[in-house]
């Protein structure tokens, strides 16, 4: 019987050889990460009228023939135009016993390049949420939001983690934790998770973050550390710890706090009370068990936060809380952790661009 808790990379091995994750082609070791399952695309993107979810009783493939604009092969490889909505078939589908559900996220870098990527399934009536005991096939909504991107199938834009029961650690587990292992860098405020805030006062220079330019290139995913940064986005720099966002702008942030995450647990970034202003901190939210922590070669690392703000001017100032960290129990230790030899690209960070830029 599984443990309660996210279900480690062994586990999710033998989740495959038992055929309740499936593929084609099958999955390789590279998608396989410590906590969770890198999904890839497959061979055709469906161009659609809106975002949508399937709906109890429906189908994907259904809803499709509804909203279905045009079909765009993937197979040479095919630009996802800015401002438009996508489905992509996923190379992944499920076949999960009762008691396991799952949950998927944008992948790291995607969320940097303001690519909005969820999961949907049929039957689904949540993005990203998937039942215990659902059985069919997995796609992924691709939205660009910032810039335009070339993708081939195979490329892996989101990933997908599962739980048995409900493990999330209440505020006094998580400050008993705190105070054994020092989960954050700092006074840890919590409250429905470890709160993240933004560092606007950097130890050295002003440079706080980047503003994605409205006008740009594409950029090919599959080009690593190729990109200029002045090409795709203005720095932002502040002298007086205070910055104004403005609607309809995305901004690479970063937080004040390094975190780690102890190999027993993983996190998610969950975005915080929706009083505090009109913006959404996060795309991507899964932090891996060993995320600079020091038994994966780790010191403590920074969030980095996406940041889009919605219908007016908002002034964002150091030491806001944007965020918060939920945690959670793993079932088990996983045998390879964040960033101990997996070529984890964030492993330390701090203030960073995507993989897909070279350095400043």
């Amino acid at each position: 019987m599984t443990g309660t808790g996210v279900l480690p990379s062994q586990a999710l091995e033998a989740m495959i050889a038992r055929g309740e994750i499936t593929a084609e082609p099958p999955v390789t070791p590279e998608q396989i990460q410590p906590a969770s399952i890198d999904l890839r695309l497959g061979n055709i993107a469906y161009r659609v009228r809106a975002s949508f979810l399937a709906g109890a009783g429906r189908s994907v493939a259904q809803r499709l023939e509804e909203f279905e604009m045009h079909r765009v092969d993937l197979t040479g490889g095919a630009v996802l135009e800015k401002g438009c909505v996508y489905v992509v078939p996923l190379a992944e589908g499920l076949a999960l016993p009762d008691g396991i559900q799952a949950v998927a996220n944008a992948k790291s870098s995607t969320g940097r390049l303001d690519l909005l990527t969820r999961t949907i399934t049929d039957g689904g009536e949540e993005f990203d949420r998937i039942a215990p005991g659902y059985h069919g096939p997995l796609y992924a909504e691709i939205c660009p939001r910032s810039f335009s991107v070339l993708v081939r199938p195979g490329m892996r834009l989101n990933q997908i983690r599962f739980r048995h029961g409900q493990a999330i650690l209440p505020d006094a587990e998580l400050a008993a934790l705190h105070r054994k292992v020092t989960l954050v860098s700092g006074e840890a405020h919590i409250d429905q998770g470890l709160g993240f805030s933004v560092d606007l006062k950097p130890a050295e220079g002003d440079l706080v973050g980047y503003r994605a330019k409205p006008h740009t290139g594409v950029i090919d995913l599959d080009r690593i550390g190729h990109y200029r940064p002045g090409d795709y986005w203005e720095e932002v720099r502040t002298s007086d710890g205070g910055i104004i966002l403005d609607p309809g702008a995305f901004y690479i942030l970063v937080s004040r706090e390094a975190v780690h995450i102890p190999p027993e647990y993983a996190a998610e970034m969950a975005p915080y009370l929706a009083m505090v202003g009109e913006f959404r901190v996060h795309y991507a939210g899964f932090f891996d068990p060993g995320f600079g922590h020091a038994a994966a070669g780790g010191t403590g690392s920074r969030g980095v936060l996406e940041v889009r703000c919605h219908e007016a001017p908002f002034v964002l100032e150091h030491g806001q809380i944007v965020g918060r960290l939920v945690y959670e129990r793993m079932a088990d230790v996983p045998q390879q952790l964040y960033g101990a030899g997996i070529a984890s690209n964030y492993q330390g960070q701090g203030l960073k661009l995507s993989k897909h830029f070279r350095a400043p």
